[in-house]
């Protein structure tokens, strides 16, 4: 295909022969012809890391110690933030002080119990005495498992006061320094560590696009098996190096948006992508053997796409239909135009019926367009 713009005239070389070149005008022309395309199509989208976990205290305190910055990378396990530990110390000295009374007071049980035993089976106590004397020992382990319990306890208030990372990643914001008092029913977490190994692109596309899936792959299944790899804008119009693989399509359209969400995932060694950020999905569809026009060559007429053909030498207006695909540059056209049909390359909705097309003609291999 070749396309000139307004007021040229567009060229159809044949070796050594005369070329024709025709014109409606100031609007350049095209002949038709099939060949491969790949069109891509673009999504606004929104970045997020693997996942991000907003960190929250388990217990309340002040901050003693803020061990990390904003931006840092961090290690499963490594502490965040350090909550002063005094009060949960004493907790636990006085949990561990109660557990070794409890078991001063199973054995001061236990002796009474086998005193009273003996005498019961020599027949100087009763049953009511002996079966006391059980009862009490009952109570005192019931009590050191009690005590066993609030020592635990103790023990892991005084672990929660050492925040640590759930998981390798990146520290978000950090809104609470040293002093500050913190507790675990607090609105705001005190930072948010975002897994971005790997980046979660989260995008929409329209019921008619989704059915276009389904019929292209025969299921969505298959759609998420075939479809090739895509590309991420960076909110810069930059191309990010690394190219991703959509991962899941939501088996729910909105009632409200009428689009249903899709997750391609993205590598991300360099921790160039961060979570929060936004940018645009780029889909590349690859079509054999089609005939593709520039959207310029249609106009639209009670949601009709139309073009203009040139039929003996004057414009008449012709219905296609195109693919829903669409990188608004270019249609594919699925119906409507021939290989070698010639049409109005631009400024269609300029035109009408019945406009002469001016004809020229220019010799040999002359290729230089003519106003």
């Amino acid at each position: 295909m070749a396309i000139v713009s307004a007021g040229m005239v567009v060229l159809l070389p044949s070796c050594k022969d005369a070329t024709a070149a025709v014109s409606a005008g100031d609007y350049p022309t095209l002949v038709v012809a099939p060949g491969d395309e790949t069109v891509t199509t673009s999504y606004s989208a929104t970045i997020r890391g693997r996942q991000d976990i907003e960190i929250y205290p388990q217990i309340s305190g002040k901050i003693t110690k803020v061990c990390v910055t904003e931006g840092e990378s961090v290690r499963k396990g490594e502490t965040l933030f350090v909550i002063d530990r005094v009060p949960y110390e004493a907790a636990l000295r006085v949990a561990e002080a109660n557990l070794a009374a409890a078991e001063v007071g199973i054995e001061t049980a236990r002796l009474e119990y086998d005193s009273t035993n003996e005498l019961y089976e020599n027949k100087v106590v009763s049953a009511y005495e002996m079966k006391t004397a059980l009862n009490a020992l009952h109570t005192a382990q019931a009590t050191r498992a009690q005590m066993e319990a609030e020592r635990i306890n103790a023990a892991n208030n005084l672990s929660y006061t050492e925040v640590t990372s759930p998981s390798d990643g990146v520290v978000g914001t950090l809104p609470y320094r040293e002093g500050s008092l913190v507790s675990s029913s607090m609105s705001q977490p005190l930072t948010t560590v975002s897994d971005n190994s790997q980046m979660y692109v989260y995008f929409s596309i329209n019921e008619n696009r989704l059915l276009d899936l389904a019929g292209t792959y025969g299921t969505l299944d298959n759609a998420l098996k075939q479809m090739p790899d895509v590309r991420l804008k960076l909110s810069n119009g930059r191309i990010y190096d690394h190219t991703g693989r959509i991962a899941s399509i939501s088996g729910v359209i909105s009632e409200t948006t009428g689009a249903v969400s899709l997750r391609a995932v993205f590598p991300n060694p360099e921790k160039l992508l961060h979570s929060g950020a936004n940018g645009s999905i780029l889909i590349p569809q690859h079509y054999h053997d089609v005939i593709t026009i520039p959207q310029e060559a249609t106009f639209e007429l009670q949601d009709k796409v139309l073009v203009y053909k040139v039929v003996d030498g004057v414009t008449k207006s012709t219905q296609i239909t195109v693919s829903a695909t669409d990188d608004g540059r270019r249609y594919i056209v699925l119906s409507g135009l021939q290989a070698g049909d010639e049409i109005i390359a631009s400024g269609a909705g300029l035109l009408r019926d019945g406009i002469r097309v001016r004809e020229e003609t220019t010799a040999g291999n002359d290729t230089t367009a003519k106003d």
